[in-house]
C-alpha cells in the first residue's frame, strides 16, 4: 500500500509503507522494531507511519567503468 503525502514539493507523493523509514521504526541488532509496538497489517499499510526522509539509505552508484588507454588516442 502506498501513503499519500501532503507536501509534495518534496518528495514524491506515493511512498511506499516500509517501517525502515518511518518514524517510529528503530533499528535494533538489524532488525527494525515499531516504537508504537505495532506491525504492518498483511494488506502493508500501518495506520501510525509517518515517513522520515532522514531514515532512508541512498542506492550505491553505478560501478565506474575501467578505461583503457586506448580510448584516449585519436
Amino acid at each position: 500500500m502506498l501513503f499519500h503525502r501532503k507536501n509534495k514539493d518534496y518528495f514524491d507523493e506515493n511512498i511506499e509503507v516500509d517501517c525502515a523509514y518511518c518514524r517510529l521504526g528503530s533499528d535494533f541488532d538489524g532488525a527494525v522494531v515499531c516504537k508504537a509496538g505495532l506491525n504492518l497489517e498483511p494488506d502493508g499499510s500501518c495506520r501510525k507511519f509517518s515517513y522520515d526522509p532522514l531514515k532512508r539509505k541512498p542506492f550505491a552508484p553505478p560501478p565506474l567503468r575501467e578505461y583503457d588507454p586506448d580510448d584516449f588516442k585519436l
